[in-house]
């Protein structure tokens, strides 16, 4: 039984030597590695020539396309049974490969293997941005988990027969594969040992635009309409009727804003002692700024996902795109 391991890249140039070196190291060698890039404009194709020399890579250039293309035309150039799937932007456990196919390999029942992932940042922002955005793993539920494809392995099989990732979506596109997966497989096989580590965003900006990103591809797929909802309830109306108290009856609503706000944040707060010892060396004020960055981060990101779900939506409504469902 053999694998193919794949990711597609777009200017990678200070990313993806970290990734291959990885590759290279694996406890478990994929029998091919099949890299799709589209268009990248800096050095990533040429950080990644030499390693044609050393692994079983082909690189396919396939300009304009983007990641979900890009992951089609390598599930169809692959030839091994079992595809493994990551991203650029990672470094991968020693014996990720092995892990995340085990499943696969020694059960002929499962078609999905659903590996785990880590924030792995540099700087007290980015751990209290993973502390905000990523759950840990005794946060999981390994009978609904849908997996990133920074970390998943698939039966070539099955990812072709639900139409591999949707084209006409450019973000969220992992999820609408794994929802189609999940519709049509046998249960995922969960590896919490297969662990993909990868670098939050490095500042606010980029933060808001992937998650504005992220929230626009929702609309676009028309998805969690009721989480978008109750966001907007809250910020629209249950907020302004809670200042509006404050200020005309009475400070003491106050407290309510404080319990909510408290409620809104205990859990990245629980979580930022994990991510703060991923950093080499955390200050004292390391950890006042991480401290206070937990609410901003929560506000900032409730609010590009408030913007860019309309403009998905919009989106959607202009261009009627097929239904994910199958």
């Amino acid at each position: 039984m053999t694998i193919t391991l794949i990711a597609t890249v777009l200017n990678e140039g200070d990313n993806i030597q970290r990734l291959m070196d990885t590759i290279q190291h694996q406890t478990l060698h994929p029998d091919e590695i099949v890299i799709v890039d589209g268009g990248s404009r800096d050095q990533t194709v040429e950080i990644l020539r030499p390693y044609e020399h050393i692994l079983p890579l082909r690189i396919l250039i396939e300009p304009g396309c983007n990641i979900s293309r890009g992951r089609n035309v390598a599930l169809q150039a692959a030839t091994s049974d079992i595809i493994a799937i990551t991203d650029a932007g990672v470094r991968l456990d020693h014996d990720w490969l092995e892990k995340i196919t085990q499943p696969l390999r020694d059960n002929p029942t499962y078609t999905v293997s659903a590996g785990f992932f880590r924030a792995d940042p540099q700087t007290a922002f980015e751990a209290a941005l993973g502390a905000t955005t990523l759950p840990l793993l005794a946060e999981i539920n390994p009978a609904t988990f849908l997996p990133s494809s920074r970390s998943v392995a698939v039966r070539r099989e099955a990812a072709l027969a639900v139409g591999g990732y949707p084209e006409w979506l450019d973000f969220c596109e992992d999820l609408i594969f794994d929802l189609r997966l999940q519709a049509t497989q046998p249960p995922f096989a969960f590896v919490s040992q297969a662990i993909a580590h990868f670098r939050p965003r490095p500042t606010l900006t980029a933060f808001y635009k992937q998650y504005y990103r992220y929230a626009r591809g929702d609309g676009k797929a028309d998805l969690w309409r009721r989480r978008h909802a109750i966001r907007y309830i809250f910020y629209l109306v249950a907020l302004p009727v809670l200042i509006g108290l404050i200020v005309a009856i009475h400070p003491a609503f106050a407290l309510l804003l404080l319990i909510g706000g408290a409620l809104y944040t205990r859990t990245p707060y629980r979580r930022l002692p994990v991510a703060m010892t991923s950093l080499p060396e955390a200050s004292l004020m390391d950890w006042l700024y991480a401290l206070s960055l937990v609410p901003v981060l929560r506000v900032v990101g409730d609010v590009a996902k408030m913007i860019g779900y309309p403009v998905g939506l919009w989106w959607r409504g202009q261009n009627h795109p097929p239904s994910w469902k199958l």
